[in-house]
């Protein structure tokens, strides 16, 4: 990164997929709450959605009409069991899959948790010029695509490459 060069800050959205939690213990989508403020971007809007398709098709959807929004993260419903449903609610809303996403956090993740990162379908795609990134429920999950794949992606400094670009020049024209 070069130190001369000013952040863009971005608007983003936070989605949780859970069955079970509400805002009292919601770790998760209050980690990624707290990182994006401290890397410099502005939340837009937070919920927290049942583990249903619909719900979170209609949610991601709105987000990435928003011209507001120019990132969203997804937290929970990528595993296999009950109702993980979140790879097929959002995956029909790409214009581009950003497969790169997936690959990078299983690898990184190997090295945390083993074989199990198998079990993650974390995925990430472009639509409508939106960045989404979906990640597994843990806190842990979240602190690992955070730290390791979407801050770096997310900061207008970071070469060789990242996705500002592409994410401010949408739905009028930027910022």
């Amino acid at each position: 990164m070069s130190a001369s060069a000013d952040l863009t800050p971005l608007g983003m959205a936070v989605l949780t997929i859970s069955d079970t939690r509400d805002e009292s213990t919601d770790s998760s989508g209050q980690y990624l709450v707290t990182a994006l403020g401290a890397a410099g971007h502005n939340l837009i809007d937070k919920q927290i959605v049942k583990d249903d398709i619909y719900q979170i098709r209609a949610t991601v959807s709105a987000w990435i009409a928003n011209p507001n929004i120019e990132a969203v993260l997804l937290t929970g419903g990528t595993g296999f069991s009950g109702r993980d449903s979140t790879p097929e609610a959002v995956a029909v809303l790409f214009d581009k899959v950003i497969e790169g996403f997936g690959e990078v956090f299983r690898s990184v993740s190997l090295q945390e948790i083993g074989s199990s990162t198998i079990q993650s379908r974390a995925i990430a795609g472009l639509a409508n010029n939106t960045v989404i990134f979906c990640m597994p429920g843990s806190t842990g999950a979240c602190k690992t695509a955070w730290q390791s794949i979407i801050c770096e992606q997310l900061d207008s400094r970071h070469r060789p490459c990242n996705f500002v670009g592409v994410l401010t020049t949408r739905k009028g024209g930027g910022l």
